[in-house]
């Protein structure tokens, strides 16, 4: 006769009905006892007189459920992980899955799966991480070789996360928490990722790759909040472009990214907090929290290797991510306004510096001698020392600023194009006019220097 091996619950009711049966004692005392009906306590009584002990074993006992993975479907789960999405979050492992793999299984099972095979999500909590330690040290002991238990004990991965919560913003656009992440985002080298997290919906409003945190990065940010979203109320940043300054120890106002940035959000009446502690700005910090276990993978996929081919993915992904992660737009109201044409936009993002005119009529700027263009396209002279402010405009049109009034640059040549003596002398033309912006744009010289006047950190840098 096979032996009956019951679970508590299962035993106490063999008990109670055997007893019941033996003693012919109280079915409605039998029935308060084991939380059933006297109808329940007779089928029991039939069922332990045909099949005795063998009759209080649950049905499914020792069978598979029907939803159950098969091996070979958790062991090419666990491959995937290990190769192709190696460093996924449980939650985003799964929705590769199902977007690249056509396989459909939900982030319980692939934790389970993951958690057997000693492997934790990046994204773990301390509790779990607790007891999978306490585990692993367990079959650390058991271990029989050296190198199993360090394999064993590696699996084990620290999660941190000490960032303090705090209320939303109340509108769009009240605040735009910005910063920059150095990381192994794609290809050898480790990039920059420039962003703009809105505080009240929690959506990336600009985003852009760059080899170091840079003017230009922050700038490409901004022009994507002014195209697609409008003009924001406030920036918050970090002071560290402020500090790098300091390090620089030079006093090159297009060096000065801090100084370059403000004033561009001035002329647009955007104001700029800063602070130099990383939790003030948890929003994005987060942020980047939850994009470093994500977007490299996807870049992986998509094969994006250089700072282009990366930015060209983040325009796609991006919409994507604000789809999944972010707070309807419509559903909260919005304090941004309108958004600038085109034209403001690309004189706005522009680099401002200082300089004076040569004996050759010229400016040196970046190495490079211009000279100043009238909108007619003709040269203009200023005696040497005039001082004036150079414009390098976003989209890299150079223009110059003397005594309220602006000019093109066009660069001087090295070298002549055609020889006078050796080549057909061509054709005299006209000079074509030249588009020049208004003075209405705040280009003027007082005004930029009363700016710099402002600025803290210029001054202990002179003192």
């Amino acid at each position: 006769m096979r032996k009956v091996d019951l679970s508590m619950e299962e035993n106490k009711k063999y008990e109670t009905i055997k007893k019941l049966v033996d003693t012919t004692g109280n079915k409605i005392r039998a029935s308060i006892e084991l939380g059933c009906t006297v109808r329940q306590i007779n089928r029991m009584i039939i069922g332990y007189k045909e099949n005795g002990k063998a009759f209080f074993i649950h049905g499914n006992k020792n069978r598979t459920p029907s939803n159950t993975l098969e091996d070979n479907s958790r062991q090419l789960i666990l491959d995937f992980y290990r190769t192709k999405y190696a460093g996924a979050n449980i939650t985003h492992f799964s929705e590769l899955l199902l977007k690249h793999e056509n396989i459909k299984v939900s982030p319980g099972c692939i934790r389970n799966i993951l958690l057997k095979n000693h492997i934790l999500s990046p994204k773990a909590r301390k509790t779990t991480k607790k007891k999978l330690r306490a585990h692993l040290e367990v079959l650390q002991g058991k271990s029989p070789t050296l190198k199993e238990a360090t394999e064993i004990f590696d699996a084990i991965i620290a999660i941190e996360d000490a960032h303090p919560r705090r209320p939303r913003c109340a509108y769009t656009g009240e605040m735009l928490q910005m910063d920059a992440s150095l990381h192994d985002w794609f290809g050898p080298n480790k990039s920059q990722l420039h962003i703009a997290v809105d505080d009240a919906s929690g959506e990336i409003v600009g985003a852009y790759f760059d080899a170091q945190e840079t003017l230009q990065g922050y700038y490409n940010v901004l022009d994507h909040v002014l195209s697609n979203y409008g003009i924001p109320y406030m920036f918050f940043t970090d002071r560290r472009t402020v500090f790098e300054y300091k390090k620089k120890n030079t006093s090159s106002i297009e060096e000065d990214t801090f100084t370059q940035f403000s004033y561009a959000c001035n002329q647009l009446g955007i104001e700029i907090k800063t602070s130099s502690i990383a939790q003030a700005k948890g929003r994005v910090e987060r942020m980047f929290q939850t994009l470093q276990s994500r977007l490299p993978l996807e870049l992986r996929l998509a094969g994006a290797t250089t700072l282009e081919q990366a930015n060209k993915f983040l325009n796609s992904y991006i919409k994507e991510f604000n789809a999944q992660f972010a707070l309807p737009f419509h559903s909260i109201k919005t304090v941004f306004e309108k958004q600038p044409d085109k034209e403001k936009i690309n004189l706005t993002l522009a680099i401002l510096t200082n300089r004076k005119v040569d004996n050759g009529h010229c400016i040196r700027f970046n190495k490079t001698y211009y000279r100043p263009i009238d909108c007619n396209g003709y040269p203009v002279n200023y005696r040497k020392g005039t001082s004036g402010i150079v414009i390098k405009a976003f989209d890299n049109n150079m223009f110059l600023c003397i005594e309220e009034k602006i000019y093109a640059l066009d660069a001087v040549p090295d070298h002549e194009l055609t020889s006078k003596n050796f080549d057909i002398t061509p054709v005299q033309e006209k000079p074509k006019k030249r588009y020049i912006p208004p003075m209405s744009h705040p280009w003027k010289q007082a005004s930029f220097e009363r700016h710099l006047s402002k600025q803290e950190h210029r001054k202990e840098n002179i003192a």
